[in-house]
């Protein structure tokens, strides 16, 4: 999969250690119990929701429900029905930080701005989760301020950002930093970026 995402953008190669030690973090969250929270602006405020979207539902395969834990929850509620229980799919814990828009225009418009993705992460986040940041130039203040409080939480950061980094790289426990600094060209090697990260946690946790 990893060998596949490079022969198809042969320029990810310069990142590739980043892009497998991103892979590594976000396995090792859901290993542990974690959950992935994620944020950014413009295209990447829709690029946190696709992953999202990846992850807490089958993106390459289905994932069922197998017959045992079905079994279970019937049992914990007889009135689950069994077409729910076969149409529910495995879910990996994710959050966009994004969409929550009586929050964050409340807090905008009382507080601070720039803190509206810090004050989400501070309210849910947990010690031994993984909080990805997307940021064209690396220097999104909102993004980054996020950041900051992630690693004074003990949260596991990962920057997805253009070539030069900005302040992300300085931050991140890894940094992948595209190799482009148009902002629509950097955000069109994210995607295959993230779909790899998706389909890698989905394949180790699903098969």
């Amino acid at each position: 999969m990893f060998n596949e995402l490079l022969e198809r953008y042969p320029c990810l190669k310069d990142c590739g250690e980043q892009i497998k030690a991103a892979d590594k973090t976000i396995i090792d969250t859901y290993e542990n119990g974690g959950k992935l929270m994620v944020c950014g602006n413009g295209g990447s405020c829709a690029d946190s929701e696709h992953i999202v979207g990846e992850l807490m539902k089958g993106f390459l395969s289905l994932r069922p429900l197998d017959d045992s834990y079905k079994a279970e929850l019937k049992a914990a509620n007889p009135e689950l029905d069994d077409d729910m229980l076969s149409k529910l799919q495995g879910a990996l814990p994710a959050l966009a930080l994004t969409g929550h828009n009586g929050l964050t225009t409340a807090y905008s418009n009382d507080v601070d701005p720039s803190l509206i993705f810090a004050q989400q992460l501070f309210g849910i986040g947990n010690c031994g989760d993984v909080f990805i940041g997307i940021t064209t130039s690396g220097n999104s203040k909102n993004v980054v301020k996020a950041a900051q409080l992630a690693k004074a939480l003990g949260i596991k950061v990962i920057g997805l950002t253009g070539k030069m980094g900005g302040k992300m790289k300085e931050i991140a426990d890894v940094c992948i930093c595209v190799p482009e600094t148009e902002t629509f060209k950097v955000q069109e090697l994210h995607l295959p970026v993230y779909h790899f990260l998706c389909a890698s946690a989905e394949k180790h946790f699903f098969g």
